[in-house]
């Protein structure tokens, strides 16, 4: 009995990542070097969480239209981090859990994308959020939502992305 408590704990998922993790750590910014140790963390399985691999198509996305990185760099940046083909990547995105992502995005009042983050965590009865987005820190209160980023480190990105990106 114990050794299958034992065992129960070490496969247990400790959180969900975010796409705003993603994003910070595949374009050059004041905190890129902090959120990609917090992601090789992660993709090694050092840190216990699951990656929705939709999340990259999201970073794909706010990287080349947001943040005007250029497509080939965007694309080969996020590539090379899925070839890693680690265990932190999470691939099923079912029925039940989109109508659960919809469901936790309007009782959240939360983008639906977050709510399938919050739909995944839950699933999988991880306590943790990583993200960057205030607003679901702020709405989900059932769940610590933590930005893995140092304050000081992220009050710097946003300073940056003021003046570069505007």
């Amino acid at each position: 009995m114990v050794f299958s408590r034992v065992q129960h704990e070490k496969d247990r998922i400790e959180g969900v990542v975010d796409v705003g993790i993603i994003v910070i750590s595949h374009f050059e910014n004041p905190a890129k070097i902090r959120a990609l140790e917090f992601l090789k963390d992660v993709l090694l399985w050092r840190k216990r969480c699951l990656i929705p691999v939709t999340a990259f198509l999201g970073a794909y996305h706010i990287l080349t239209n947001y943040l005007r990185v250029e497509r080939v760099a965007a694309y080969e940046a996020l590539k090379k981090t899925l070839e890693t083909k680690s265990p932190a990547f999470y691939t099923d995105v079912n029925v039940d859990l989109a109508i659960e992502a919809l469901t936790n995005a309007m009782g959240y009042r939360i983008e639906s994308w977050d709510g399938y983050v919050v739909a995944i965590a839950k699933a999988h009865s991880a306590p943790i959020i990583y993200t960057v987005d205030k607003k679901m820190k702020k709405r989900v209160k059932d769940l610590h939502v933590i930005n893995p980023i140092p304050e000081d480190v992220f009050r710097e990105y946003n300073e940056w992305l003021e003046k570069n990106i505007g």
